[in-house]
């Protein structure tokens, strides 16, 4: 259901002294200048916001000053899902995010092994609907083959995201490792023989925790890779999530490698601690980021 301003600020109203998400969004106007630094498209990805509604989701942006999104169509408060919204819903929010000055560099969207041909479309077609070339997604090796034959009809990239296989979720869920994406080997098994569409959705954060160099990876790889999730990790035996700086991952080092490679494809914070109000920590994250694109 569409809440009206009215109710949303009234929503807002019981949130923390000081905290964007109490602030009147009528009193704010106007369209959100570029993020774009030092030639490199800064955004964040709406997992980061995954307890917000799309309303709340551009009153952050506009605090902080960010004009990209990754679109998570799970999100609890923002669902964009293909197989539960319409294409209306999709051209809802694009208005919406239009008239904010925010772009949309990828969607993302995840399949099991059994997804239908329906929901493959429709996925497709709201991607394109939302204005982005991208679409990224967790999903499993199997169905490669369909997801590629899908991108090409589209004329859209699929950017293949990757995890630790180490961390608890992944291990209470059974998942098999060697059907889902964590190390170069895998990217390289997903690449092989396929086309460009076919592509990377590099999470930095988990490559790190799993062990691996990202700065390396993506020196070595950066032409098939067309989205990058910006993210802290400790070295913990937990690899528990941190401040940006105060954790394992090389982002600073990152950040200079997308600068030298002019890289064309947004590179998005996605900040995964404090979801009911995250948006001080995306404020922090995004200083870091542009400091070290500095």
């Amino acid at each position: 259901m569409t809440m009206t301003r009215r109710q949303f600020t009234t929503r807002l109203a019981g949130t923390a002294a000081g905290s964007i998400l109490g602030q009147d969004v009528a009193a704010q106007a106007g369209k959100i200048p570029s993020s774009v630094v030092s030639g490199i498209l800064v955004g964040v990805a709406t997992y980061t916001y995954r307890l917000l509604t799309f309303e709340q989701i551009v009153a952050s942006l506009r605090s902080v000053g960010i004009s990209s999104l990754e679109i998570w169509g799970d999100g609890e408060a923002h669902p964009l899902h293909p197989a539960r919204q319409s294409e209306a819903d999709f051209k809802r929010v694009k208005r919406m995010l239009d008239e904010a000055g925010v772009g949309v560099s990828a969607y993302c969207t995840n399949f099991r092994n059994d997804v239908s041909a329906e929901t493959l479309e429709r996925a497709f077609v709201g991607c394109a609907l939302l204005g982005a070339k991208v679409l990224t997604t967790s999903c499993e090796k199997p169905i490669l083959d369909k997801l590629e034959a899908a991108a090409r009809r589209h004329l859209i990239k699929v950017g293949l995201h990757n995890h630790w296989n180490g961390d608890v979720w992944f291990v209470r869920s059974k998942k098999d490792p060697k059907a889902n994406f964590e190390s170069p080997a895998d990217f390289e098994e997903a690449m092989k023989g396929r086309s460009e569409y076919m592509a990377v959705n590099l999470d930095i954060g988990h490559f790190a925790a799993a062990g691996y160099d990202p700065v390396a990876y993506f020196k070595g790889n950066h032409a098939r890779i067309v989205s990058i999730h910006v993210k802290d990790r400790g070295a913990d035996a937990e690899r528990s999530y941190t401040r940006f700086g105060k954790g394992a991952t090389p982002i600073r080092e990152f950040c200079q490698a997308l600068k030298d490679a002019k890289f064309a494809y947004g590179a998005n914070l996605e900040y995964e601690m404090d979801e009911k109000d995250p948006t001080e920590g995306v404020r922090d994250s995004f200083a870091y980021v542009k400091k070290a694109l500095g």
